[in-house]
């Protein structure tokens, strides 16, 4: 039997206090220092070590006993940042097993490698197969850079510190025949060790190291191309007042100068022989580097993974001091919205990773675990149910459905739309597209039966109906009814007393009203049951 709702609605809620918008999720513990997360275009990940090692989490998220690669002996890891510090794998590293490190040698400089995987076991190396692409002297033991990535236009590009100490002593930032505070962009397949390519921006100016893809940066720690759009972006370590990310856009000519150590974020911090702000590209967004925010930004990736739409487009970042996140993305309209995700989980994260299929994950360095980065289902908008005169409609989009009466499933009842029961508080249980099972705010709802009206049945045909419909009706102790006719938007279309002694029919015609809702009441002595109508 269908009941109708009675009594007027009552929403009840209770407002939580903010949650964070992402959770970390343990993915795997036990890891030497982890520096860097990269994958080989399959199910695997690989774990850099800073000692020197490179680890393989296997598709079934166990870490292998042996390493894929052990090159401990060769890497000065001695300073806090100084080891081996990242891994990129070739294009077509399927075919040709070639993958490129980057890493501190025992003489304290930069090396850029190339290695290849052993053609007996897709997951060992060979640590005799180096061929050294490029080394680079560092003067101090901070400020290395160190990270190493494919673009999309197949290219190597690693990232160059300004050489330490504090300041940029010498001014290798803004000296173009020094390849420190740069970033770089190399040929591997060109020739050997490698070539310079065609269109870098720097090939036909004699000042300039021809490598050079972009200048003026601090400490690149960690850089990402979106794996959409191939823009770049570069998180670079602020000196004490200010972290900064900066944003090349794909197809971009390279040769952008980003400003340090003129500038520290936008501003002024050693002008001396500098130009004026506008001389330079500007970050698109900045933090302070105080105790509450953090103290050095570890640059991330956009998040084009399908597991959690709620991230996806968003630039997700993180602090290292301080364990925050957020999200970076555009306002489309020139701007930048950047929104904290969490709040301080002060586990030094030093780096993101992606996986093949686009999901995220980052590395704590002092805990030696890796966690997938997630949704926090608490956080996210609880759906709201809308209610019809007899009927719950959940909101659209969700995977599934169950309906909820004070808090317990209802049998059966796994659609969309529920047809009200009786009294009780209704919710709906749905899973939406991050993974996340989410209950509705609930909806308190009274209804009242056909027989608190003295009615034995009631009819409304056809539904939907074209210019008229019959309403048919029978009353085991009859009376006087009223009933009325209403739209969608509660306008009262007509109204009329009907005398009901047993039987009663009638054809009402709606001729001239226009296609839409509409609402069927009856009532009597102050009680109502409402039925929806549907005019084509």
């Amino acid at each position: 039997m269908k009941y109708a709702i009675f009594l007027t609605l009552s929403l009840f809620y209770t407002l939580a206090s903010a949650q964070p918008l992402i959770e970390l999720q343990v993915y795997l513990t036990g890891f030497s220092l982890p520096v860097s997360i990269a994958h080989a275009g399959d199910e695997r990940l690989f774990i850099v070590q800073k000692g020197g090692t490179i680890r393989i989490i296997d598709g079934n998220g166990a870490a292998l006993a042996q390493p894929f690669l052990n090159i401990s002996a060769r890497v000065n890891s001695a300073a806090s940042e100084r080891g081996l510090l990242g891994l990129a794998f070739h294009p077509d590293y399927a075919n040709n097993g070639y993958f490129f490190v980057n890493y501190t040698n025992s003489a304290g400089n930069s090396r850029i490698s190339r290695f290849s995987r052993s053609p007996a076991n897709p997951n060992q190396a060979d640590p005799d197969s180096e061929l050294i692409l490029l080394e680079v002297n560092q003067p101090f033991s901070n400020h290395n850079g160190g990270c190493v990535l494919f673009g999309p236009d197949g290219y190597l590009y690693t990232s160059m510190g300004d050489g330490g100490s504090g300041g940029d002593p010498m001014n290798t930032g803004q000296t173009r025949s020094n390849l420190l505070g740069k970033m770089l962009r190399l040929d591997v397949d060109g020739g050997t060790p490698y070539a310079i390519p065609a269109d870098n921006p720097f090939v036909s100016d004699n000042t300039t190291r021809n490598e050079i893809w972009a200048l003026g940066l601090r400490n690149p720690w960690r850089f990402s191309f979106d794996r959409l759009t191939g823009d770049l972006w570069i998180a670079d370590v602020g000196q004490n007042a200010w972290e900064e990310i900066n944003f090349q856009p794909a197809g971009s000519p390279g040769g952008e100068n980003y400003g340090w150590r003129c500038y520290e974020g936008f501003a002024a911090y050693n002008t001396n022989g500098c130009g004026g702000p506008a001389e330079y590209t500007q970050p698109i967004h900045v933090y302070p580097n105080n105790s509450s925010v953090g103290c050095s930004v570890t640059g991330g990736y956009v998040y084009r993974g399908s597991a959690f739409p709620f991230f996806y487009g968003k630039y997700i970042y993180a602090d290292f001091c301080s364990g925050r996140f957020w999200s970076l993305e555009s306002d489309g309209q020139g701007g930048w919205v950047n929104t904290e995700l969490l709040d301080g989980a002060n586990n030094q994260f030093v780096a993101f990773g992606e996986d093949a299929e686009g999901e995220l994950y980052v590395a704590a360095i002092s805990q030696g675990t890796i966690y997938r980065v997630r949704v926090n289902c608490a956080a996210q908008p609880r759906p709201e149910i809308a209610a019809d005169v007899n009927d719950l409609s959940a909101p659209e989009g969700y995977a599934s459905y169950q309906w909820l009466l004070n808090g317990q499933p209802i049998d059966g009842a796994e659609a969309s739309v529920y047809t009200i029961s009786e009294t009780g508080v209704y919710a709906v249980q749905v899973m939406d597209g991050n993974g996340c099972t989410l209950v509705s705010l609930p909806l308190s709802i009274a209804v009242t039966s056909l027989e608190t009206l003295g009615l034995q049945s009631l009819k409304l045909s056809p539904n939907p109906f074209a210019d008229q419909f019959q309403l048919e009706l029978a009353s085991a102790e009859g009376g006087n009814y009223q009933i009325f006719l209403r739209n969608a938007s509660g306008k009262l279309i007509f109204e009329r007393r009907l005398e009901v002694g047993g039987q009663y029919s009638e054809i009402i015609s709606t001729a001239g009203l226009p296609a839409g809702a509409y609402i069927f009441t009856i009532e009597k002595a102050g009680r109502r049951i409402s039925r929806s109508l549907l005019k084509q």
